[in-house]
């Protein structure tokens, strides 16, 4: 096997001390939060977003405000992608079926889908108004139909901005908060004066909302542990460098720490794609962005084979993954680590992020290995129960069941078996032992 990084990213223990630092920030204020509530929350406001309301929860009247702030066209826009987020959100939801099954006679066996009670969803709003996080979120969770959705976004150079406030509203939230950071995520959490804390926390932040959402976890669901924005070109010579280019420093602008990688087995391409992203650096208006994670955290990786670009992209388990070879399906078929695939040189991530309807709430920092993205399921809680309705399957299942709590010891559990097999069976089990075996059990 043979790969050569044409250039490489930061390594991984130069961003190690960076989050050491986060950690620490994110827990103690975490604690101050949950000591003083709305005081704590609203300091915290005023200090990191310059912002202090009388609420921070906006009233029916502000909403319908904010939105009449919006053009015609804007509206239809937000409603056209959050249409295409509902649709392929409850496609998925009709392929969660409950079940149930009588596995043998007198022997009931089931599950039910039971949505998640209440969940707090964060939408960003840094440096950019993230309005698209609000469909994956807000509009996911009400195909659901979980009943109580709040929203939290902070304000965008000063206020709130008029389109996110938008898409939470069409997408179902039931209370919607102008509220960014740790302190929305831990007032959602733990709770407030005002904020009931919720059961769940989604969406996507930066470092220090990623944390929180971390430190916070088995208090509160989540639904991912997210990072920074990561995309991955997997390319060939059927594509050419300003397709590959574009398409990586698109990802890039999203801050300061996006990791971007090419994976390709055209030296020509990677070449051309490392000159191309610098001409367009020129000219791309986010480039004071764009540029500092490229320079920091761009890679661009030759292989000699088709296997080895497979091998490396499956080892990074990169967010987004864009394939753009002759043998798009092959990868569709073989890669087994990632967030989301985008197939094909039509494809791109940006109408993921924005508006197909797939949802761009996905695994970051190689989370890919072990689980999926943001979707309608992860706002369901798959619960199973049993029923035993006649004497004989009580009988029968109370025997099996009671040699085998005694073969571990736990005799109070045998005895449980063993009433019912005195009631419903007849038989007269010696308290604490074990019951018998019989040819008619098998």
């Amino acid at each position: 096997m043979s790969v050569t990084y044409l250039k490489r990213g930061m390594p991984e223990a130069d961003r190690a001390e960076d989050d050491a630092k986060t950690r620490g920030i994110v827990e103690s204020t975490l604690k101050d939060i949950e000591a003083r509530g709305d005081v704590a929350v609203r300091e915290l406001s005023e200090k990191f977003d310059s912002y202090t309301p009388e609420s921070f929860r906006l009233s029916q009247q502000e909403i319908d405000d904010l939105i009449g702030q919006l053009s015609e066209r804007e509206v239809a826009d937000i409603r056209f992608a959050q249409e295409q987020v509902r649709n392929f959100a409850q496609a998925q939801r009709d392929t969660m079926l409950d079940l149930e099954v009588e596995t043998m006679p007198g022997v009931i066996l089931g599950h039910k889908n039971i949505p998640v009670q209440s969940v707090g969803c964060y939408v960003p709003g840094g440096k950019f108004p993230m309005v698209a996080s609000a469909h994956m979120s807000v509009a996911t969770a009400s195909v659901a139909g979980v009943p109580r959705i709040i929203a939290c976004t902070p304000p965008f150079q000063g206020k709130p901005n008029p389109a996110v406030i938008a898409a939470m509203h069409f997408g179902g939230a039931h209370e919607i908060y102008v509220l960014g950071g740790i302190q929305a995520i831990g007032a959602m959490a733990i709770g407030t004066e005002t904020i009931e804390p919720v059961h769940m926390l989604v969406g996507p932040g930066n470092a220090f909302v990623a944390e929180a959402k971390r430190q916070l976890f088995g208090r509160v669901g989540i639904d991912l542990f997210a990072g920074p924005t990561e995309t991955m070109v997997i390319a060939d010579e059927t594509v050419d460098a300003e397709l590959c280019a574009t398409d990586l420093l698109g990802q890039a602008e999203h801050g300061y720490n996006s990791p971007a990688v090419l994976v390709t087995n055209s030296r020509k391409l990677a070449e051309d794609t490392l000159s191309e992203i610098d001409r367009l650096l020129e000219i791309l208006p986010t480039a004071g962005t764009a540029s500092v994670s490229w320079q920091d955290y761009g890679e661009v990786i030759v292989c000699d084979s088709y296997d080895e670009m497979l091998d490396v992209a499956n080892d990074i388990a990169s967010e987004h993954v864009q394939v753009m070879t002759d043998r798009d399906d092959w990868f569709l078929e073989k890669m087994h680590s990632y967030g989301a695939l985008f197939l094909g040189a039509r494809t791109n991530v940006a109408n993921g992020d924005k508006v197909i309807g797939t949802n761009h709430t996905l695994p970051t920092k190689k989370a890919g290995r072990y689980t999926g993205g943001l979707w309608v399921g992860k706002f369901l809680k798959t619960h199973s129960y049993q029923k035993v309705t006649t004497d004989e399957a009580a009988t029968l299942i109370g025997e099996y069941g009671s040699r085998l709590c005694m073969l571990e010891g736990f005799v109070g559990h045998a005895e449980q078996c063993n009433i019912r097999v005195r009631r419903y069976g007849g038989q007269n089990v010696p308290y604490g032992a074990a019951a018998p075996y019989r040819e008619a059990a098998e």
